[in-house]
């Protein structure tokens, strides 16, 4: 089978190539570096040229109101393409409860992409995932200084990239869901746990205080950012991603 992967070459993208090239099936990464532009449509038509299946893990280049923009063009211009293209499925990696949150530009930016996919005249799937462990560390740098880290006790159920990649790798080379998919990881923890978790195990001994206005997630409220009970949770547990990559 042949895959365009557009955001090919980021952090979740370039896993997913090799993932779907070591299971045997042709995985082109799209990207500004191989010649892709999603805000003008330039190289999408020969990117998608012959693919069964287009994966779509591309991001916006910022978290603020333009995010809406970003994905109201790429997303046209992707789903365009795919149809001229003959694509028989349309597969984007989402974020668990992102409906939710609509005090947040980016969560309502990528419910924007969801529901053009949606309208879009192609099969497609949603492939819904919670935080990355990669992702925490950048978390806590917003809201911490050299004396000590502040943090909501909003609760989160974060998950390894490799998870994700597998997820993603697993919906793309089946049928399509025509429907969404929650995946998430083994454990729910308040975000302000989770940071001292991280810290010890960086030996930093910072404290971190809990304050429900710090932050972006300080917008979240209640268990949205945690996958219901239908989700498929995968195996990599955070302490234990933590000892590895240490």
């Amino acid at each position: 089978m042949k895959l365009t992967v557009i955001g090919g070459t980021g952090l979740i993208g370039s896993q997913v190539v090799r993932e779907l090239a070591a299971a045997g099936h042709e995985a082109v990464p799209a990207a500004p570096s191989t010649g892709v532009d999603l805000l003008t449509g330039e190289g999408l038509d020969q990117a998608l040229t012959g693919a069964e299946t287009v994966v779509n893990v591309a991001n916006s280049p910022t978290f603020d109101a333009a995010s809406l923009d970003f994905f109201r063009t790429a997303t046209g211009n992707l789903l365009a393409a795919g149809e001229r293209a003959g694509v028989r499925h349309q597969v984007i990696l989402s974020i668990v409860g992102v409906d939710q949150v609509p005090q947040l530009d980016y969560y309502r930016a990528k419910t924007l992409q969801e529901e053009l996919l949606r309208q879009g005249p192609t099969p497609y799937s949603i492939v819904r995932a919670t935080q990355f462990f990669e992702f925490v560390d950048a978390v806590l740098s917003w809201t911490s200084d050299e004396s000590a880290v502040r943090l909501p006790a909003t609760r989160v159920q974060p998950m390894a990239a490799a998870d994700v990649v597998d997820a993603v790798v697993d919906v793309a080379t089946g049928e399509p869901l025509n429907a969404v998919r929650d995946v998430a990881g083994p454990e729910v923890f308040p975000l302000d746990e989770l940071g001292r978790i991280t810290l010890a195990a960086r030996h930093d001994g910072r404290p971190v205080h809990t304050d429900d206005t710090a932050g972006m997630f300080a917008a979240v409220t209640g268990d949205v950012l945690t996958a219901g009970p239908g989700a498929h949770l995968a195996r990599t547990h955070y302490r234990d991603w933590l000892r590895d990559t240490r």
